[in-house]
């Protein structure tokens, strides 16, 4: 079975630079529950420049949830903003860094950037 947390999680630590988180520093952990326990993962930002480990140290902020409702925001299904609304998501700490890791999440499936919708609306047929 896969896990699409995971899977964002290492791809974000092989990316090294992230150009949308440019203007941030910060640390977050990610406080996930399941079935087996809680799983953290570590995201540090300086600049731009992120690094991603399992650690369980201090952070600017932490955010709790649990790991299927993650699952979902990580595949497109959830918008953050909307979980975090719901109370799926609670955060502690400093909200900014929390607020900026939207930019680095996944839109739904299927969706296309304004600019590319804009200009396929141009193209004659």
């Amino acid at each position: 079975m896969s896990n699409p947390t995971a899977s964002f999680f290492e791809a974000l630590g092989r990316r090294g630079h992230e150009p949308l988180l440019e203007e941030a520093t910060g640390a977050i952990r990610f406080d996930l529950d399941h079935e087996q326990g809680v799983d953290h993962w570590f995201v540090m930002i300086d600049r731009g420049d992120v690094r991603v480990s399992r650690d369980e140290g201090e952070a600017d902020c932490v955010l709790h949830s649990t790991r299927a409702n993650f699952d979902r925001i990580v595949d497109g299904t959830t918008n953050i903003y909307s979980a975090w609304v719901r109370n799926d998501i609670r955060v502690e700490g400093d909200l900014r860094p929390a607020a900026l890791i939207q930019r680095i999440m996944p839109g739904p499936s299927g969706a296309h950037h304004p600019r590319e919708f804009a200009q396929a609306r141009r193209r004659p047929a």
